[in-house]
Formats: structure tokens, sequence, C-alpha cells
């Protein structure tokens, strides 16, 4: 952390390079510099980067010098703070500015003018050095700051016109300051009276506000001074300064463009708008010219410039806008220019690495609409937003969350615009435009009705989201209105106009046709799972608090299905003013006339007394009534078999009747299966709505479920009869896959809302290069694949045929058959051509045949898997609410077979989804329920051999994760078997007493069955069982635990093998710690098997296994558990049991084993030998006395290469030649001086550093050597081999026997030697 360098503080402050040192008192310092360190830790604390330390560290000084009251430490902190405005960092400097405004707030006896000269001298403008500019720049800025939030300029104006003038001068660093000493005028503007601006500031600023048609900063000043003082700057005034009396004229439009321009690349990166457009717009309100504004500044001025910032600022422009305009100014603006470029930048900008404004449009309308209270302004943007279209298809999104904020009268006149947009679509009202692709790839010609399909098509979403959104304020006669618009264009057509079927007033100008009759067919489904899901309308929070809240029905309790069934059956009725598109015959007249009978009698006796059976037949017959209008055939039958169903039901509430009528009821099948039935073929179809409804009407009528009806659920999803079930699921594959289609909305209506947009998208922007790569790479995959196909489908009966047609023309079919004199004339050779093309062609439609029936069957998968998962949600709910029916132990065999096989199937999501549905129903719902059947007096037998036969299959499983499923099915029943424990009865007496049965539970034959589960267990080598069951066993059933932990203690050593034995030691452990087992073993049987399990836990710690890996580890880890219990448990109860055996075989594996390999052990061994008094001995770690002179020398190592040196490696490499023939040629040569070779070597252009070497190198040998050549030799070679003697072989130099020239060469190497070493030495 750095601090400012003061020259005038003599010394006390210093800044450091690297850290932050705190000055010294010394002697020297005078005055203020002699007080206590509190006074100068809050300048120091006023510098940091912490906020919060700043802001404490000014409140504590403000408050230390209202207390001490010194004139000399007020100066000081003046001085002190002046001086830190030019601070190098940015935290600093606005932390003296803050604190210096605040000190001249409180001291109010501070002259103002005596600070701005301070700060004038301080930061100084004359004489510059370009380093300095910065933050002197800053510094006066940030005085100015200070001064004017000090809240004491307006009182001083000559301050505050010095203040004008010098931001006036440092606005010319733009480079530094940018902008912001023209918005600090702007802010002094703000909060100056009136008459200081006429009399002081209006002659200082006359250049700037002369000025202001120049750049952004200057116009918005005057802007603002205008929008202050409208009494000063009147429109003579403006004449003087502007040449004209109003700011926008059709002389001062080129000029305001250039600045609009400015001021929008100035915001490029910010991306905000920026305040001088809005100002000018404001000013253009005022001034009455907001249609010169409009048309020839930005119409005429920015939107003619390329698309980029000027684009930007008027879409920003147009939503900042929208709260300051007219309802006639709202339309003009919406109907432009810049809303058709918006429009093209939303379609264009939809690749994911484009940048998009729509967001922040949406911001800028929500505003608006949040803020606005007038209908007419609310209704006019929405239309105005919703008419700007591509080729007819809005460019808003069908999905727009702005629309929660319309007022309800708002919100009805917008939906009736909507609809009337779908009826008569005014095309030419909508501001149309077409991208640039589009219309290079439009075709020559074009349907005139294709826009208004695509409209049609937005429309529709657009009012179901609607309804959708809880988040809109909506009465309930808006939703009645809305559903009612798309139920009769779906299915009906008008004749004649009736005032009671307000639908039929309006006539569509261009009649539905099949597509768009499809779209409001599939979103009138979509928007009934909507209403089924829905809230009550029109009550508050604080209503529905207190109670549940209801979902699907209206105030008065009716459904919403309901509702839309008499809207559908008054229009059946008024066959003069209305038809049907598809008319029904008279017998799905009769079904309908009948249904709706049915449910006025159901509604009559819900009156009297509502039962579950009347609501679950009235939400069915609605259900399926509405369902004519889809499939007219299935859903008469179904009305037909749900009517016979309700009269058998009238009939056994009624009295009994006659024998014969009894006798013919027994040979049918019960009411409840032909329901069950029923929903079964209902939850074929893929419909979200049909699935609620079907789960609420099962749930209604599940106790009366019998288990016919049981059974034919299950048979949906037994594995076995799969085929014969897919027939009930798809009978036509094209059938099904076209109702699933139609009815997408009903599933998912977010999802396909979106497909159908994506689709609407790609079929208007077909020409989108992204659409057009991805549609060119999809073909080129196909390709590939058939081409692959193609491969794999060739068979022999293709190459014989192929074969055939060859040998036929006398072609050679093979390569051996080839010949230069077999050559076919061109008529031969065309004829051959087009059979071999014929042949091709028709093993192409072979394979392609093939591969459609792959397809039908995949599909057909599909579907029964979905209608499956479906059939699942029939048992979830029958299990929930019918938990203790003995029905659900018929259950428990089929639902592990369906997880059975489930786990051996193929792996693909939509079968992973179904298998964890079913074992989550089967664990948490049946086998983990709170309640279950506790009356099987008459099912006692059974139950005891499907226990028997789960237990004996969960040994034979190969899955570990199928077997626990059967073993908790195992546990369930044994819980249901004992039934509520009788009252009265302590778990002595039951122990006492287990030879007896337990409730229905047959105690030895259910002890004989896990006995023999353990036994396989502990004796296979592969067992799927594992420990967690039988410690889950223990837990729950420990009447079972206490007659199994006899025969667990002997497998603690009779285990097949270590991992068997360490699960024995962690069960038994689990049913030792259990206080019921504590308690109903109290007593000498205790004792003996406390006695008995340390016996076998010291065996198998004395067997001296070594750890050779992790399960023998294990197995020691439960055997140490096992002892650290069975030795507490034993000296707490003071039992009669000899401890001595296995005290000594701890101590004999601590001299065997190393338990340093696991951490594990070695804690829960020694917390083992705590307990007999031995202490874990502490490990004193000492260091080699070797690595001292290592140490040593590191240091010395880094110093070299931090020197230049070469590494080690690449020294050995280098120079790995011995030495012994440099010394022979050294003794051979001793008289040979070696400086002369060398300084001619030098003086032929080495570098200066090798001279100033050699130059020490030669006053080293002066000074060493005295005189002649032949002692320097002589010398130098005693110093060789001296060397020679030290230095590793890596160090050794070059062998000397080579030319002069050379060896003047490697003599600075050497040198570089030499002086490392020294340095070394050094």
């Amino acid at each position: 952390m750095a601090v400012t360098v003061h020259e005038d503080m003599e010394g006390v402050e210093k800044e450091p390079e690297k850290e932050l040192v705190r000055p010294k008192m010394t002697g020297g310092n005078k005055g203020v510099l002699k007080q206590n360190r509190e006074f100068l830790d809050f300048f120091w604390d006023i510098a940091k980067p912490d906020r919060d330390i700043r802001l404490k560290a000014i409140e504590g000084l403000i408050e230390y010098l209202k207390k001490t009251e010194k004139p000399d430490e007020l100066k000081y902190s003046l001085k002190r703070l002046v001086d830190g405005l030019s601070h190098a960092r940015e935290d600093a400097r606005t932390g003296h500015s803050l604190a210096l405004a605040q000190l001249l707030s409180v001291f109010e006896d501070i002259q103002l003018q005596s600070i701005l000269d301070q700060i004038k001298e301080k930061n100084s403008l004359q004489a510059l050095q370009k380093k300095q500019i910065r933050n002197v720049a800053f510094g006066n800025f940030f005085g100015v700051l200070a001064i004017s939030q000090s809240t004491r300029l307006s009182k001083e104006p000559q301050v505050l016109l010095e203040c004008v003038r010098l931001l006036q001068r440092i606005s010319q660093f733009s480079e530094h300051l940018r902008d912001l000493p023209r918005k600090t005028m702007v802010d002094l503007l703000s909060e100056t009276s009136q008459e200081v601006f006429e009399e002081v500031l209006l002659g200082a600023l006359k250049s700037d506000l002369t000025s202001a048609l120049s750049t952004p900063e200057h116009l918005e000043l005057l802007l603002v001074a205008m929008q202050k003082f409208p009494e000063v700057l009147k429109p003579q005034k403006l004449k003087k300064l502007l040449g004209s009396a109003t700011v926008i004229t059709q002389e001062n439009i080129p000029k305001l463009v250039d600045v609009l321009k400015t001021a929008a690349r100035s915001v490029k990166k910010e991306r905000h708008l920026p305040t001088v457009a809005v100002d000018l717009l404001e000013v253009s309100l005022r001034e009455d010219s907001f249609d010169l504004f409009w048309n020839e500044i930005i119409l005429n001025g920015l939107m003619k410039d390329q698309p980029g910032p000027s684009h930007y600022m008027c879409f920003r422009l147009l939503g900042g806008a929208l709260p300051l305009l007219s309802v006639p100014q709202l339309r003009q603006a919406l109907s432009g220019e810049v809303m058709r470029h918006y429009g093209e930048h939303v379609v264009v900008a939809q690749q994911p690495d484009r940048f998009k404004i729509a967001p922040e449009m949406d911001v800028y309308v929500k505003e608006f609409l949040q803020g606005c209270d007038d209908p007419d302004k609310q209704l006019a943007v929405m239309v105005g937003f919703n008419q700007l279209t591509n080729q007819g298809y809005p460019v808003i999104p069908s999905f727009w969350k702005v629309v929660e904020c319309l007022q309800p009268a708002a919100l009805e006149r917008y939906v009736d615009w909507l609809k009337g947009m779908f009826l008569r679509p005014q095309l030419e009202n909508c501001l149309d435009f077409t991208t640039r692709r589009q219309k290079e790839n439009q075709g020559a010609s074009g349907k005139s009705d294709e826009p208004v399909l695509r409209m049609r098509k937005w429309i529709l979403p657009r009012l179901t989201s609607i309804v959708e959104n809880h988040q809109v304020k909506k009465e309930e006669d808006l939703v009645m209105d809305i559903a009612r618009f798309i139920f009769f264009h779906a299915f009906f057509t008008a004749k004649k106009s009736t005032p009671d079927i307000p639908e039929t007033e309006n006539m569509p100008s261009v009649a539905l046709d099949e597509k768009t009759r499809a779209g409001v067919f599939s979103c009138f489904f979509g928007l009934l799972q909507h209403l089924n899901h829905l809230p009550v309308q029109g009550e508050s929070s604080d209503d529905v608090a207190p109670k549940k809240q209801l979902h699907g029905v209206t105030a008065d309790g009716s459904t919403w299905l309901f509702c839309l069934i008499q809207y559908a059956d008054m229009l059946l009725s008024q066959t003069g003013y209305v038809q049907c598109v598809k008319p029904f015959t008279a017998e799905q007249k009769g079904a309908w006339d009948s249904m709706m009978k049915s449910v006025e009698t159901l509604q009559k006796k819900a009156k009297k007394s509502q039962t579950p059976e009347i609501s679950a037949f009235q939400l069915l017959f609605l259900l399926v009534g509405i369902n004519i209008f889809k499939s007219p055939e299935e859903s008469v039958e179904l009305i037909q078999d749900i009517q016979s169903c309700m009269e058998k039901v009238n009939a056994k509430k009624s009295k009994r009747k006659k024998k014969k009528a009894d006798a013919e009821e027994e040979e049918e099948p019960h009411w409840v299966e032909v329901l069950v039935e029923i929903l079964l073929s209902l939850l074929s179809q893929p419909s979200r709505l049909i699935r609620q409804v079907c789960k609420t009407v099962f749930g209604r009528i599940c106790p009366h479920v019998t288990q016919g009806a049981i059974t034919a659920i299950l048979d949906v999803l037994d594995p076995s009869k799969a085929t014969e079930d897919s027939a009930l699921v798809v009978t036509d594959e094209n059938k099904a896959m076209k109702r699933k289609n139609e009815s997408d909305e009903d599933e998912d209506d977010d999802d396909d809302e979106e497909t159908d947009k994506k689709k609407q998208k790609v079929k208007a922007e077909g020409d989108e290069e992204k659409e057009e790569e991805e549609s060119d790479s999809s073909d080129d995959d196909d390709d590939e694949e058939d081409d692959n196909n193609d491969n794999e489908e060739v068979d022999q009966n293709f190459r014989l045929e192929l074969m055939k047609v060859l040998q036929g023309q006398n072609a050679p079919a093979t390569e051996a058959d080839k010949s230069d004199d077999d050559e076919l004339d061109d008529d031969a050779m065309m004829k051959l051509d087009g059979n071999i093309a014929s042949l091709f062609a028709e093993q192409k439609k072979r394979i392609q045949a093939k591969k459609d029936e792959r397809e039908k069957l995949r599909k057909e998968k599909v579907l029964i898997r979905d209608f499956k998962i479906k059939v699942l949600d029939l048992v979830e709910v029958f299990l929930d609410k019918q938990s203790a029916n003995p029905l659900v132990l018929g259950m428990i065999e089929p639902l592990l077979i369906v997880v059975e096989s489930g786990m051996s199937s193929d792996k693909e999501q939509q079968e992973i989804d179904f298998l964890r549905k079913a074992a989550d129903i089967f664990k948490n719902t049946l086998c983990r329920g709170k309640q279950y059947c506790k009356n099987v007096d008459d099912r006692k037998a059974e139950l005891h051999d499907l226990l028997e036969r789960l237990l004996t299959r969960a040994q034979k499983l190969s899955d570990s994760a199928v077997a626990l499923y059967y073993f908790s099915a195992a546990l369930y029943l044994v819980k249901v078997l004992r039934g509520v424990p009788a009252e009265g009865v302590t778990k002595q007496e039951a122990v006492e007493s287990q030879s007896k049965t337990m409730g229905n539970l047959d105690v030895e034959r259910v002890t004989g069955l896990f006995r023999q589960a353990l036994e396989s267990f502990m004796t296979r080598r592969n067992s799927p069982l594992t420990g967690a069951m039988f410690i889950d066993l223990f837990n729950r059933l420990p009447i079972f635990s206490s007659n199994l932990l006899d025969m667990l203690v002997e497998y603690i050593t009779g285990g097949l093998r270590e991992h068997q034995q360490g699960q024995a030691c962690a069960i038994v452990l689990r049913g030792l710690q259990s206080r019921d087992i504590q308690q109903l073993l109290a007593g000498p049987r205790w004792t003996e098997l406390c006695q008995k399990t340390v016996e076998k836990v010291t065996e198998s710690l004395g067997q001296g296994l070594e750890m050779k890996n992790k399960i023998i580890q294990e197995k020691i880890i439960k055997a140490l558990e096992l002892s650290l219990f069975l030795i507490k448990n034993i000296r707490t109860q003071k039992l009669e049991v000899s401890l001595e055996p296995i005290q000594k075989a701890l101590e004999s594996m601590n001299e065997k084993h190393d338990f340093h390999k696991s951490g594990q052990m070695e804690d829960i061994y020694w917390s083992v030998m705590k307990l007999f008094g031995v202490q874990k001995p502490k490990i004193v770690k000492t260091k080699k006395a070797e690595e001292k002179p290592i140490t040593e020398q590191t240091p010395e190592a880094e110093a070299k290469k931090k020197k230049g040196f070469l590494p080690e490696t690449k020294i050995r490499k280098n120079r790995n030649k011995p030495v012994v023939v440099e010394e022979k040629n050294a003794a051979k040569q001793p008289s040979k001086p070696t400086a002369p070779p060398a300084a001619a070597t030098g003086g032929e252009g080495e570098p200066g550093k090798n001279k100033r070497k050699r130059k020490r190198k030669n006053r080293k040998r002066k000074h060493t050597g005295g005189g002649g050549g032949g002692e320097v030799a002589s010398d130098q070679s005693a110093a060789k081999k001296a060397k020679t003697v030290n230095e590793s072989p890596a160090e050794k130099p070059k062998i000397v026997d080579q030319s002069p020239a050379k060896k003047d060469q490697t003599e600075p190497k050497g040198d570089k030697k030499k002086k490392g070493k020294k340095g070394a030495a050094e």
C-alpha cells in the first residue's frame, strides 16, 4: 500500500515501494507532529481503500477537532486534506475530498476563498509536466467538489464564480476527467438561486452558453439553465446567445444532430441513454416543437446514420419518452421509422452473439405501465408495440410479462383489440417490415392470406398467456370471455348475429382455414389445462390465507369445465345462428344430451349431499363430454359406459333388487372395474388435463376399488404383458402421433409455445444464415446416415440381383471377368445404367421401409412408456389414500417385478424416469408409509408364504440394488403380520413367550427365514444381500435381532471371507448397542453373549493377518470398534467377563502390524488401548545431520543462478572432456603467456564486459605473481591443479590443445567460471 509524498511535511510520511512503514517520531519534528499518534492515524485511514474505514476516520477526525479546538491542528488538517486531493489513488482522492467537505461544513469560520486559493496553489495549472497533468486535474476537480458539497457555496457568490471558472479551465483535460467538470457545473446551477445566476454566473458562462450547439456538455449546460432559470433565459436572451429565440429550429437541426451523434458515441460502452437527449426532448415539448424534433432530428437525422450507437440511442429515447408523450404523440412515435428499425434489430439480433436491446425496451415499457394510470396511454403503447410485425407476425413475444402491469380497464380493452385483430386483421394499420435476407429469399408469388394466418397464430397464445399468468389482474368475466371466444372459433361458425351470443356479432373478414382452426383447437385444450389450475379470481391474499386455496373453480364453486359445457350446450341449441364445424350425428347428439342430463342429476344430488363418488362422476362426464368435439366416436362409447357405472352405483345404494337381477349383476364386471378401464383408455391420450382429471377421479373412487380394478392397473405395468397391452395404447401409430401433436399445448404449453414460435420464425425467416447452416448440416447428416444404412443393408440377395443385371448385358460382374475385348456400345451401356438405377431404387425403398418400421416401433415404445408412467400415478394415489387396504398386499410382487425388469432393461431417459418413479412409489409410499394393513387374520398363511418367496428370491438375485427392494418388502410384511403390539405386554414377556406368535406373526418360522438369509449372506461368495439390510432388520425388529445374535457371533470368525467377518462385527455391534436388545437379553444371557463375543473378537484379532488390502483393514476396524464397545459396556455394567485375552491380542497386534497405513485404524486401536491404561507413544521427529551442508549451500546455488550462470545440466553437457590433457599441455609450455592473445582477441571487437573481466584478471595476476611469464604460467598451472581437485566434473574446463584463435575464445569462459567461484566464495 502506497502513501502520497508530502514535501512540506519534512519527511513525516514517506512512500516506500513495497510496503507501508509508519514514520518514526524524531527529535526534529515540531509542533503538531509532537502530538499523539491518534491524530495522525486519521489521515492514514482516510487514504485507505476500504470505504467503511474512510468514513469512520472522517467522523473521528471531525469529532477530534471539535473536541480539542486547537487552531494549529485545524490548520494542519486543512493543509493535509488539500494535499491529498491530488493523490494518485482514486480512493484516497475521494476520502480527502469528502473529509474536506465535512470539515468546511462543520467549521463555518473557515473561509472558502482561502481554501480555494490553497487548492489552486497546490494544483497550479501553469508549467505542467505531462506526468503531473492527471493528478493536478483531479486535484482541482475534487477541490471544487469538496467546496460544493460543503453547502456553503451558495452564500459566497464570488467563490462560486471562481469555482465555475476553474471547472471551465480543467474541462480541457477531457482525456482524464471526461465530462465530470460539465456535470459538476450542471449540479452547481441546479443549486444556485436565480439572483446569483443572473448577477454572477451568467457572465462567466456566456461563452459556454453561446457555444451550446458545439458539444453535448455545453448543450446540457444550456438546457439545465433553461429549465432552472426560465425567467432569466427568456427568448430574447436566447436569441442573443444562440441567434434564435428557441433551441429547436430549422437552422439549428444540423448542429443538434451532430451533438446527439457525439453523445451517442460517448456512451457506446456504457450502453445507457444520454441525459442531453432526454433534456432536448423535454425542451421540444415545452417549445411545442415535438414534430420538428422527431421528424427532422430523429427520423431524418439520426436514423439516416448506419445502424449503431445513433440507432440504439433513438431506441432508448423512444422508451424513455413514453411517460412524457401524449396519446397522439405516442401513436406518432410508435408508428414511425424508429419502431421499424427496432423491429428489424429484434429479428436480426436473435443469434446468441448479437447485442440485444429488447430487454432494455421491456424495462422502459414496464416502468411506463407501472407509473401510468391512464388506460388510454397504456392501450396506445400496447397496441403500438403489437402492431410492429414481421410479415404479419408481431415482433413482441406472445408471452410478454409487461402485461402484468396493465390496469383492469386497459386490459379489457386490450383483449377486445386482440379479438378484433383475430377476426378482422387490419394489416394496413400494422408497421410491417421484411428483412434484407427475407427479401432475397422471398418467392416470386406469395399468398395474400399468409400474414393473416401468422397474425392469428400469434394472437391465440397471447390470449392464453393472459389467462395463464396469475400475476395479471383480471376478473372472472374476462377469463370466461377469452375461453368462450377460443372455444367458439375452435368448433363453431356463425350464421347470423344474435345478442345472446356475443361471438356471432363480429364475423371474420377472412374465413378461418384448416391450419388456423387446428391452432385454435390446440389452443383451447391448452387453455383448459390452465383453467384447471387457475386460482379463484377476485379474492385477496387476506381472504385466501386462512383457508385452503381452491384451483380450477369460479367464485360460486362451479368448475370452469362445467361453465364451458353449459356454453357449448347453449351453442348446440342455437342451430339457427351457429353451426358446428363438424356437425354431430344423431348418436353423438343423443350422447351429448344424455351426458347433460346426467350432469344435471348429479348437480341436484350434490346439493343434497356431496360425496366423492358424485363429484368423480360429474368431473368424468364433463371431461368426456368436452372431448366429444375432439374424438366423437370414442367419447360416445365412454359416456355410455360411465352412465352404466353410475346406474350400478345408484342401484347398490337403493334397496336390494330381485334375485334375478342380482344374478345377472354378478356376471357383469363391477362398476369400479369399468370405471378404471375408462380411466386407462383416457390416459392413453397425450393430454396433461386428462392425466390430472383421471388422477383426481381415481382418488375419489379409491374406497370402492376392487381386486379386479387393481389387477387391470397392474397388468398394464406387467413387463410380460407389454406386447398385449400395446394394442390398448397404440392402435394406429399415425393417428396416435397426430392426436399427440394436436394436443401439444395440453402436455406442455410453455415448451410448445416456444416450439411454435420457432417454427414460425423459421418459416418467416428461413433466409437467416444460421438456420440455413443448421438445415444444411442436418441434411448432410441425414445423407451420411442413409449412406451408412445403405452399406449395412446390402445383403447377399442384392448382390446376386446386381450380378444378374450385369451378366445379362454381358458386362463384367467381377474383376476376373473383365477383359479389353468385352466392351459395351452406347445403347447397351444406357440400358445397363437404367437397369442398375431401377435396382438401386428398389433397394433404397426397401431400406427406407425398414427404417420407417423401426421408427414406428420406437414411437410406439415411447407412447407405451409414457402411458405406463401415467398409470403409476393411479398406483401412487391408491397407496397414498388406501394404505391400510388389504389390496395393497397384492401389489407388492407386481411392483417388484416392474422394478426388477427396469433394472435390466435399456437405459434410455424415459425408461430411467419410469424406473425411478416406480422404485420411489414402492420404497417411500408402500414400505415406509405410516399407515398399513393391520387386519390380516384370514391371510396369515398366504402372507407367510409371500414372505418366504420374497426372501428366497432376494438370495437368488444378482443385483444388490434389486435385492434391497425385496428385503424391504419382507420387512414390510413382517410389520403387517405383527400388527399393533398388545397393550400391557412388556418386552421381557415377549422374549419369554417368543415360541408363540406375536400378533399374526409366526416368530419361529420368520426367524428361520431370516436365519437362512443370514447364512446365505455369510457363506456365499457373491451374495446379493448386504450388511446394511440386516442392520435395518436389527433396528426395526429387535425381537429377531436377539434370536440372530448367537448365530452372528459365530460368523465373526466363521464368515467365508474377511468381508463377511467384518460385516458380522458391524451387525453384532449394532445389535449390542440397541437399548431394546439389552432389555430383552438382560441377565445371564447378556453376560454369556458378551463373553462369547469377546472370545470371537479375540480370536479374530489374534489371527495375525497382514494388512494387504482394504478389505482386511476394514475387517480389523470393525473388530476394533466392536472391542471398544464391549470393553466399555463390560466395565460399566461390571460383568464377570475376562478381558485379559483381548488385551494380549491387542498388544500383540501392535508388535506385528504397522498401523500407520490407516489413520482410522490407528486411532481406534489406541482408543481401545487407552481403556487398558496404555497411552499412544509420542513420535519425536529429528532432522538428519547430512541435510545441514545442503541447506547451507542452497543460497549460494541460488545466488549463482541469479547472476546468470548456466544450469548444472548445461555445464555437464558442454564440459565433459577430461582435464588431464590440459595439465600435460601446461607442463610442456610453462613459459607461454596467455594474456597477449586474450588482449588481441579483445581488441577485435569483444564486448566491453569481457574486457573489464580481463582487466580484473590481469590486475589479480600482477598482484599475486610479480614478473615473468614463466612464473605466471606456473602459478596459473598450480591454481588450475588446485582448482581441479575441488571442482566437480561438470565444472572442468575444455581441453586447451587447440588453435590460438579457439584458445582465445575459450579463455573468457574460464574467466567467467573463476569469477563465479570467487563471488560464491566471497
